[in-house]
């Protein structure tokens, strides 16, 4: 029986902030997690679902893309807080019906929160938008691809649609869709990786030759010392921490660095653990760097300076040679570019003081073994490229890339992100693989660079885009510059999001609209050959299996592989089959038994050859990583490369503050689970921005004073965020802090990093503007 969800729409109303926590997870995590999973779900359909969430029988979980022990040191409970709410999200009771749309508008579900659209429930019927019409009604199957076939054939050039897709898209639908999308004629992937992660896969690229990270969960959990930089592992992989607790347990030590500080970081009650659960637990961070926003490129220089300086002092007792010497380039233009590196743009950009870098410094130097590992903080910044390819060559002058214990552990967010792109899900992707995408299915696949994430806004914006197709996520929520992106989204003829939950993305549509619903990860899907399990790739570039044991959602739901398979049957059936160059494609094959999808994998991606048996086995495989199995360094000179990076200090004019968007606890990515942010102490509120108390009084504000936030950006155009509550809070001096996708509307959708060309939403220059609330 379907529950009936909630009709209400709280107003964001903050309580008295509480002092922020110095602990993680313990009690109130598990307390937190299963109150969540029995309001969703109910208290059985919890227990036995949450049992095989990330277990080598069970099925993966629809949250972070943390990996999993190997089966035999898996705990009975492999998942977290923010897992258990992910799952309670997708298997809940609660349903969205047709007669849910009949009775909700467009325009009402455009004013409705992020929060209140996620908890009505999944969405259980194909539903279809008509031109002029402000209500969804329901539309069969067969007539939503007819209608998407239609549009698409009838557009004058493939390049006029956008085939956007999220990171929770299986390994087997994600070569499927983009199959599809260059069998259509076109490059247009932009993914979520494009606004998370792409500077990672530009500077890993260009530097060691591979765009993914280099350890694996052994390696960061023998680690002498591990960097937490711009992260926030406690509300965005919390099982992380428990291989930061090995770390520490095992003697080594951890440095958090961070604007903010972080309860996780601080102490860590593993709730598996007794200790967790009556004890103190775990101190992690044994150093908290509060660094100023945008101020890690020149943390990373100075670290690197100080170990030059101390190989001067002693001649080949620091640096590590004959690493340097077989397997690098540049060092020579690199330390002579660091060699005038200013200490007072140092402490400008930081807001460190030179003992804090030297007690670093020195726990650097007393550690054989060294893993820095990254997120969000470092890659949405105009030099984010530059920033980690800095961290690269601070690893690289010691020999920490390419050994047990040592290398670079970017962590991506979403649960199969880092797969979609090893599927080809990249409007760039290289000519390797397109040939042998080619040669697989007898076509030719576009050449021509496609649309990443703001190339697509601003195809859409300026009329050459008219078609959009999301599979997965929330478009509209995740981008920046929320006006712009709407009105682009708003001027298409039509759009389509394939989707199992109602978000904003549903509400801010094209003329046309369509929603596809999906089976979850946690649910069976049963095609033609029988039971099917799915693939997802993880953090650290291991491979596994992924079963669904729920019974779907809805009797009309089909899988992303379906959908996608109806799409381009439908789509590519118009055209004329005589004309040179289609893909000759078993669609409805590949559709009714998955293993068929994985052999043309198999055949396609390197490292994927015994596709089937791998995942056999528990755990799954490890893909190749050049760099960590042979220390062979695919760059065009065949060495890992180090680079010379200009520092620039972000200067922020008299009266304004650096502002970063984060997430809330109860939140992930645009999913918005509850209204709180324990771990900061914000209570009921979203709309609250992170102040530091002395510049609060600087700016003549009170701590919890209203406010706009007021974007300055050099186009001159006013970006606004109205109503926020000012709360008083440790960040750094002269930063700030706001969730989005609330702030999203500040992020200027032309600031980009340079060559990731992802938002900069870690760095917004903005002032705070006193609201009259009479």
């Amino acid at each position: 029986m379907a529950r009936k969800a909630p009709v209400s729409d709280p107003a964001d109303d903050a309580d008295a902030a509480h002092e922020p926590a110095n602990w993680a997870a313990g009690v109130p995590g598990v307390a937190h997690a299963l109150a969540q999973s029995w309001a969703q779900m109910g208290a059985r359909r919890s227990l036995t679902t949450l049992r095989l969430l990330n277990q080598a029988d069970g099925f993966d979980c629809p949250g972070c893309a943390w990996p999993d022990p190997g089966p035999r040191h898996r705990a009975h409970a492999e998942f977290c807080e923010n897992g258990a709410k992910a799952v309670a999200e997708e298997a809940t009771l609660r349903r969205v019906t047709p007669e849910f749309f009949a009775e909700h508008s467009l325009t009402d579900l455009a004013g409705r929160s992020g929060y209140w659209l996620g908890q009505q429930g999944r969405l259980v019927e194909p539903m279809l938008r008509r031109p002029g019409s402000d209500h969804y009604e329901p539309v069969s199957w067969a007539d939503a691809f007819d209608l998407v076939a239609a549009e698409l054939t009838a557009l004058e050039r493939p390049d006029q649609a956008v085939f956007y897709t999220s990171g929770r898209t299986s390994n087997e639908a994600a070569f499927l869709y983009q199959l599809f999308v260059r069998a259509y004629g076109t490059n247009n992937l932009p993914d979520c990786s494009n606004m998370c992660h792409e500077s990672s896969g530009s500077a890993l690229t260009e530097t060691i030759g591979i765009g993914k990270g280099s350890v694996t969960l052994e390696d960061l959990e023998n680690a002498d010392l591990v960097l937490v930089v711009g992260q926030n592992p406690g509300t965005n992989h919390p099982r992380m921490l428990t291989s930061l607790e090995k770390v520490k347990r095992r003697g080594g030590s951890v440095v958090a660095v961070n604007p903010l500080p972080e309860a996780s970081l601080m102490r860590f009650r593993n709730p598996q653990k007794p200790s967790g659960i009556v004890g103190a637990g775990t101190a992690l961070a044994d150093q908290f760097l509060r660094i100023r926003v945008n101020g890690d490129l020149a943390l990373f220089q100075a670290l690197s300076r100080r170990l030059l300086d101390a190989e001067d002092a002693a001649p080949g007792a620091v640096l590590d040679h004959g690493f340097l010497a077989a397997h690098t380039a540049g060092f020579d233009a690199f330390a002579a570019h660091l060699r005038t590196l200013d200490e007072a743009d140092v402490a400008a950009a930081t807001g460190l003081a030179a003992a804090e870098i030297d007690e670093l410094a020195g726990r650097v130097l007393a550690a054989e073994k060294i893993i820095v590992c990254w997120a969000m903080g470092l890659t949405q910044h105009a030099n984010a490229v530059a920033t980690i390819r800095e961290v690269v060559n601070f690893l690289l002058l010691r020999g920490n890339i390419g050994r047990p214990g040592a290398g670079v552990c970017p962590v991506r967010g979403h649960s199969n992100v880092q797969g979609d792109r090893t599927m080809g899900i990249w409007e760039k992707m290289p000519d390797a693989f397109l040939d042998l995408l080619g040669a697989e299915f007898g076509f030719t696949p576009p050449r021509h660079h496609g649309y990443d994430v703001v190339d697509a806004i601003r195809a859409m914006r300026d009329g050459r885009a008219t078609v959009f197709v999301g599979l997965g996520g929330n478009f509209v929520s995740a981008t920046p510059d929320s006006a712009v992106t709407e009105a682009a989204i708003r001027s298409c003829r039509l759009t389509v999001q394939i989707s199992t939950k109602l978000n904003r993305s549903h509400a801010v549509t094209g003329a046309a609209a369509l929603i596809l619903p999906t089976l979850g990860r946690t649910e069976r899907d049963v095609q033609a050959a029988g039971p099917q399990v799915v693939t997802v790739e993880d953090s650290m570039g291991s491979v596994h299996a992924s079963r669904g044991t729920l019974a779907p959602a809805g009797p009309r739901l089909l899988s992303e592989v379906a959908i996608i398979a109806g799409l381009a049957a439908a789509t590519l059936s118009r055209r004329d089959q005589a004309a040179a160059g289609h893909a000759d494609v078993d669609w409805a094959g590949l559709s009714g038994d998955y293993r068929r999808i994985r052999a043309h994998i198999a055949n396609v991606i390197p490292g994927f050859d015994g596709y089937e048996e791998k995942i056999a086995e528990p755990g799954g495989f490890l893909l190749p990583h050049p760099p960590r199995d042979a220390r062979e360094f695919r760059t065009p000179s065949g060495r890992a490369v180090l680079t010379v990076n200009e520092l620039s200090v972000l200067r922020v004019p008299p009266g304004h503050l650096l502002l970063q968007t984060v997430r809330s606890h109860d939140q992930y990515n645009t999913t918005i689970y509850g209204r709180d942010d324990r771990y900061r102490g914000i209570r009921n509120a979203r709309r609250v921005v992170l102040v530091n108390p002395e510049d609060l009084a600087g700016l003549g504000l009170a701590d919890g004073s209203r406010v706009d936030l007021v974007g300055v950006w050099t186009d001159g155009a006013e970006r606004r965020a109205p109503g926020f509550r000012v709360v008083a809070y440790p960040t750094a001096p002269g930063c700030a802090a706001a969730y989005f996708p609330e702030t999203n509307v500040l992020v200027p959708l032309d600031s980009t990093a340079e060559r990731s060309n992802t938002p900069t939403s870690k760095s917004l220059v903005v002032r705070l503007e006193p609201r009259d609330e009479r």
